[in-house]
C-alpha cells in the first residue's frame, strides 16, 4: 500500500462500508524476481512492423508526432522467454519491452541460482517476497443509486467542481467544445471500487480495463480476475470521477468526452519494489493502445523490508525503474500527469517516484484560495530540476467516492487528475502538438513561470492562455 496514502485509505473503507481481516498468507512463502535481459536478439519482431505488437492508433500517434521507434520498442525475445518459462518451479507474471525485463515468480529460491547463469540474463533482484498475512476485505456493497439534496449545487452546472476547474481557466476551453473529446487517458491507480456501478460513471467511455497486479490462486477472486479493479479502493474511482464525471449540478469533471483506460498496478496489501514493474507494464499497454495521456496518481519512496527504501539521491529521473520508465512517455508521444505526493509533512518531504521524471507534468496541491497544501511533496529532483512542475486544488478537491456520493478529499492524488483532464482539452484542439509541445505550453503559461520554485513549480496552469499561445504559434506556422 502506498503509505502517503494511509490514512486515506482507512477513510474510504470507512466510507464504503467494506470491513478487513487479517488472515494468514496463503500458499507459503513465496517470490518475484525481475530479471533484466542483456539484449532482444533472436527476436521476429522489427521496427518496420510495428503494428504486430502496437495497436494502429498508437502507430499513428507517432507518425503525428514524427517519433521514430527504436530498440526499446521491440518485445522481450520470445526465445529468451521460453527458455526462462521452461524452468521447473517458475512463471512469468509480466515483462517490459522499454526496460527489457522479465518478471517471474516462484516459491524455489534455488532456481535462481540457474537463471543467473543464463547468458541473456544480466542481474536478478528480489522484488517482491509474500508477506506472513493480509488483510482480506469483504466483498464490495452496491454503491447509492442517485445523488441526495445536498450533493447537487442548483443553477451552477459544474456542481462542486466549480472551484477546480474554473481556477486553471479550464470553463472556458469547455464554453467552446473543448472537453476532450478524441482523446484517450489512461488511469494508473490501485482500485475503481463501484466504477462500473455508479450511475454518475456508467455513462464513462471506458475502452478496456487490466489489472497487472499479481493474484494469488489460493484467493478469492471474482471469475474474471481484470473485474477485480472494481472490488478494491475507491481512490481510482475518484480519480476518475475528477476527469469523467458529467453530472450537471453536481459534478462535472474536467474531460467528460474523453476515451479511458481503466489499469491497477498498484498492491494494496504490501509495499515493496515490484510495483514499479507492474506501473511499467500498465504504462507500456497504454503506450500498446495508444492512449494520448496518463494519469499517475501513485508514489514511492519507502519499501517494507527486506527490500531498501529510496534515498533522496535516487530522485533523479533515472535511478528508478518505474522513473525510467515515466521518463521515456514524451519521447514515446505520450503526457504523463503524475501526482507529487503527500510527504511534505513527513521527514522525506520531497516529491516520490516517478514524480521525478524528465518531460512530464508533476502536479502539487493548493488550496482553493491557491496557498501551498502542507502535504504536497517539494522539489527540486536530485539533478536541479523544478519539481513540481504545476500545482492545482487538491486541497480539498470534490470528488465521486466507491459508495457513489460526493466527498471532498485532500491529496495530490486528486489535484493531478484535474491537471489531466485539461491536457486532453487543450491537446485536442492542437492534435499536431508532439506531447513535449504541450508540456512546454502549459508550463510557460502558468502563473508562476517567470519565477518557478519547488513549491508551487511554475505555478497554476492557465489552460486559456495556453490555448491562445498555442493557436497563435499556429496561425504563424501556417
Amino acid at each position: 500500500m502506498l503509505r502517503v496514502f494511509t490514512v486515506l485509505f482507512t477513510l474510504i473503507l470507512a466510507i464504503t462500508g467494506r470491513a478487513a481481516t487479517k488472515i494468514k498468507y496463503p500458499g507459503g512463502r513465496q517470490f518475484m524476481y525481475r530479471l533484466t535481459l542483456t539484449d532482444k536478439r533472436e527476436s521476429p519482431y522489427r521496427l518496420d512492423h510495428p503494428t504486430r505488437w502496437l495497436s494502429a492508433k498508437s502507430v499513428e500517434r507517432r507518425r503525428r508526432q514524427g517519433l521514430a521507434l527504436d530498440s526499446t520498442d521491440l518485445p522481450v525475445s520470445p526465445r529468451y522467454l521460453r527458455v526462462i518459462r521452461s524452468q521447473r518451479g517458475v512463471s512469468i507474471v509480466g515483462k517490459s519491452r522499454w526496460n527489457n525485463t522479465v518478471l517471474i515468480h516462484t516459491a524455489d529460491t534455488t532456481v535462481m541460482g540457474r537463471l543467473r547463469q543464463l547468458s541473456f540474463v544480466r542481474r536478478a533482484d528480489l522484488v517482491w517476497v509474500s508477506p506472513d498475512s493480509i488483510d482480506r476485505r469483504l466483498r464490495r456493497e452496491s454503491p447509492h443509486d442517485h445523488f441526495s439534496a445536498w450533493d447537487s449545487v442548483h443553477h451552477e452546472r459544474y456542481g462542486h467542481g466549480k472551484e477546480q476547474i474554473e481556477s486553471l481557466g479550464g470553463q472556458r476551453l469547455h464554453n467552446i467544445g473543448l472537453r476532450g473529446r478524441g482523446m484517450t487517458i489512461a488511469v494508473l491507480d490501485g482500485g475503481f471500487l463501484n466504477a462500473d456501478r455508479i450511475p454518475a460513471l456508467c455513462d464513462v467511455r471506458v475502452d478496456g480495463i487490466h489489472d497487472f497486479v499479481w493474484h494469488n490462486p489460493a484467493t478469492d477472486h471474482p471469475e474474471d480476475a481484470n473485474q477485480q479493479i472494481y472490488y478494491e479502493t475507491d481512490h481510482g474511482t475518484r480519480v476518475l470521477s475528477a476527469m469523467a464525471s458529467d453530472v450537471p449540478e453536481v459534478l462535472t469533471g474536467t474531460a467528460p468526452d474523453a476515451h479511458y483506460w481503466l489499469l491497477r498496478c498498484e498492491d494494496l496489501y504490501t509495499e515493496q519494489p515490484v510495483e514499479q514493474d507492474y506501473w511499467a507494464m500498465a504504462a507500456e499497454m497504454a503506450d500498446s493502445a495508444g492512449v494520448d495521456i496518463i494519469n499517475s496518481s501513485l508514489g514511492y519512496n519507502a519499501f517494507d523490508a527486506p527490500h531498501p527504501s529510496l534515498r533522496l539521491s535516487d530522485l533523479d529521473g533515472r535511478s528508478t525503474l518505474i522513473s525510467r520508465t515515466a521518463s521515456m512517455l514524451a519521447r514515446k508521444g505520450i503526457v504523463l500527469v503524475s501526482s507529487a505526493g503527500n510527504t511534505g509533512m513527513g521527514p522525506w518531504k520531497k516529491i516520490c517516484v516517478p514524480a521525478d521524471a524528465h518531460e512530464i507534468l508533476t502536479v502539487g496541491a493548493v488550496t482553493p484560495e491557491g496557498k501551498n497544501a502542507p502535504f504536497s511533496s517539494v522539489g527540486p529532483s536530485q539533478d536541479g530540476r523544478v519539481k513540481p512542475d504545476v500545482t492545482a486544488v487538491g486541497s480539498p478537491a470534490a470528488l465521486i467516492s466507491g459508495r457513489g456520493s460526493i466527498v471532498h478529499d485532500m491529496g495530490t492524488s486528486f489535484s493531478a487528475p484535474v491537471v489531466c483532464g485539461l491536457v486532453a482539452c487543450l491537446w485536442q484542439q492542437f492534435p499536431k502538438k508532439s506531447a513535449i509541445d504541450i508540456i512546454s505550453l502549459i508550463r510557460k503559461t502558468a502563473d508562476n513561470s517567470q519565477t518557478p520554485d519547488n513549491v508551487y513549480g511554475y505555478g497554476k496552469p492557465n489552460f486559456w492562455r495556453a490555448y491562445m499561445v498555442g493557436k497563435l504559434e499556429y496561425d504563424n506556422e501556417k
